[in-house]
């Protein structure tokens, strides 16, 4: 047990650590932080079911998640090679895409949720 609660401790840190890394070296990653933060209120603020609440703040962290994940891609292309070469570019365009399309569902999520929303109040 106490080797799984070690292992549990390190693997929080290195995470935490990844998170502490794109937010200071990637733009877009505290861009879309800034945008769940606002999402984070917006949740608790506008009258949301707790299902509701929790589709548009999971999806929110998943946009973070894919932005982390497409930094290890840009991370892992530079680390290879600096030259230009067409898979290079490729790969690091599907990881922007998968950003790119995480953020589609969540903004949808949010649309549907407004929707909603207002008609309640309607």
């Amino acid at each position: 047990m106490r080797n799984f609660i070690e292992r549990t401790r390190d693997r929080i840190i290195w995470s935490w650590n990844g998170v502490k890394d794109a937010w200071v070296h990637q733009p877009s990653f505290r861009s879309w932080g800034y945008a769940y933060a606002f999402t984070i209120v917006l949740a608790f603020v506008l009258p949301l079911s707790m299902s509701e609440r929790g589709l548009v703040l999971a999806l929110g962290l998943m946009v973070l998640a894919f932005e982390a994940i497409n930094t290890a891609v840009e991370y892992t292309v530079d680390y290879i090679s600096t030259d230009r070469h067409p898979l290079a570019g490729r790969a690091k365009d599907a990881g922007s895409a998968a950003v790119f399309l995480a953020s589609i569902a969540a903004g949808l999520a949010w649309v549907f949720v407004l929707i909603e929303v207002w008609g309640r109040a309607g």
